[in-house]
């Protein structure tokens, strides 16, 4: 009995140092970012902000894990006990350490926002790199999340020696479960073939499906396409390597822009072609390259006038063209309304009847 009570007793205290142990690792970790938050605000380096901003949560795992990686066999428990706290501790830290990889990856995403903001005018460059980033970072965590649960199956005995039929077995299931998953696996493949080739980028203006819109997030195996009245369109990443799609934005972000006016063959096209370039010099949209006013075609009843002007980016070729618009109606119902399309009609007696 007396023996007994000296395992519970001596258990009992290697408990409580344990905790103790814990309890001063974790105060460390907490004091240890604390002066590390500090640091990176009087440095004002985004490296610094971002390494504790995201790294903080992970390591206030990996630390007390650590902590019990080493203490563990210190303690005096028996041996079955101990060997599965060891297990656990194992696991633990294969999924803390995966963790901190994934938060990493968010750490070089910051660098790269920082280093090529995409808020600025003449952002091709830094559109065309945070998708190359952001696509590279969602395959980088399929790999590391398959990577851990494969390393944390490893650690299991009966599952890492593993007999020749359940191998075989599990090779059939296998290839069930790839020909099941071929359309994901299609996807992430695509996601490796855009990131490389860059058919879009983040904030590229397209056309799908008969949408206009804006490339707004390149998920793993989808894209969201921000429809210009605030709609999203979710279409696989496979689409843009399959089907044929129109991408505005893939050279420059400049556009050229047309209006289309149909007046009356008593149009003066000389005019309205003065009052183009005025509505365009006094708009403040329009970047100065490229204008002109065309007479496109001729019907039996009007004149198509074509007005041709461009812009610095979509949005503003896309105001521009309505502002050009509407003062081009407005100039012609002001100054020449008789220029205006018009039906015409002879009237005229009936002949007598004989």
């Amino acid at each position: 009995m007396s023996q007994v009570l000296n395992v519970l007793h001596s258990e009992s205290w290697s408990l409580i140092a344990l905790a103790a142990v814990l309890v001063v690792a974790m105060l460390a970790h907490q004091v240890l970012f604390f002066a590390a938050g500090r640091i990176a605000a009087r440095s004002g380096r985004t490296l610094d902000a971002s390494l504790v901003r995201h790294c903080r949560a992970p390591m206030a795992l990996i630390v007390p894990l650590a902590v019990l990686f080493v203490a563990l066999p210190e303690m005096p428990w028996p041996e079955q006990l101990a060997g599965y706290a060891q297990h656990l501790v194992v696991l633990g830290s294969i999924a803390a350490f995966a963790w901190l990889g994934v938060r990493l990856s968010n750490v070089l995403a910051d660098l790269v926002a920082a280093r090529y903001p995409t808020n600025t005018r003449d952002n091709l460059r830094a559109r065309r790199i945070a998708t190359q980033v952001q696509l590279l970072r969602r395959i980088a965590l399929v790999v590391i999340v398959f990577v851990a649960i494969s390393l944390m199956l490893m650690t299991f005995p009966s599952i890492r020696h593993i007999g020749l039929t359940l191998f075989a077995s599990a090779g059939v299931a296998g290839l069930v479960a790839g020909m099941a998953a071929r359309s994901t696996l299609s996807n992430l493949l695509a996601g490796v073939q855009i990131a490389l080739t860059e058919p879009i980028r983040l904030e590229d203006v397209v056309i799908v499906e008969g949408e206009w819109g804006w490339i707004e997030e390149i998920g793993t195996t989808y894209v969201v396409v921000r429809i210009w009245d605030l709609r999203r369109l979710v279409v696989p990443l496979s689409y843009f390597i399959e089907h044929p799609f129109q991408n505005w934005t893939r050279a420059t972000a400049d556009l050229l822009g047309t209006v289309f006016v149909y007046a009356d063959y008593t149009v003066p096209v000389e005019a309205v072609r003065t009052e183009l370039h005025r509505i365009l010099q006094a708009s403040g949209m329009w970047d100065g390259k490229v204008w002109g006013l065309q007479v496109t075609d001729a019907t039996e009843h009007t004149l198509q006038l074509r007005a041709l002007m461009s812009a610095a980016d979509s949005n503003i070729a896309w105001d521009l063209r309505c502002l050009v618009r509407e003062k081009l109606v407005a100039f012609l119902q002001e100054r020449y309304p008789h220029s205006l399309p018009r039906a015409r009609a002879e009237l005229g007696r009936a002949p007598a009847a004989a």
